[in-house]
């Protein structure tokens, strides 16, 4: 009788050393990969969302209180992502006014150093190279360099009646 019910339990296979053998291998790579995702839920973060959706609750009142532990969390950090947006946006609009008000000075020096020249120029011999601004204009060179213009020299050309 013991006989036939060790037949019977393991069926035709019962005796076969290859089945028993991948059944051991099953097992074994089951229980290492259980070992695996137990440490990665340890060393993942337990506040992340990922967290909650991996965990099983005895009760509804559980999950609900884990849930609405990890809402508190997230809303923490988006309250914190919001005053940070709100922060970069005032300096953002302070750097913004400190440029405007650089811009509309350089204007006002432009306008004063234009007038000046309108003015001076009216005083500068007309043999002088200096007597036509635009032509100074034209020859003037920006050097990269030396972060200037590079201005032609005044010359005073006489000329000489035959």
């Amino acid at each position: 009788l013991q006989m036939l019910e060790r037949q019977v339990v393991g069926g035709e296979q019962a005796k076969n050393k290859d089945l028993k053998e991948k059944q051991k291998r099953r097992k074994k790579y089951a229980a290492e990969r259980r070992m695996q995702l137990v440490a990665a839920l340890q060393q993942s973060d337990e506040e992340s969302s990922e967290w909650v959706l991996l965990n099983v609750y005895d009760s509804i009142q559980e999950e609900v209180r884990a849930k609405s532990k990890l809402l508190e969390k997230v809303q923490k950090k988006l309250r914190a992502a919001e005053t940070e947006i709100k922060d970069l946006q005032s300096e953002f609009e302070l750097e913004k006014i400190d440029y405007l008000g650089t811009i509309r000075r350089l204007e006002r020096d432009l306008m004063l150093f234009q007038q000046l020249l309108d003015q001076v120029q009216s005083l500068v011999r007309r043999d002088c190279n200096y007597s036509n601004l635009e032509k100074v204009k034209r020859e003037s060179v920006w050097d990269e360099e030396a972060g200037c213009w590079k201005i032609p020299e005044p010359v005073v050309e006489k000329t000489r009646l035959p």
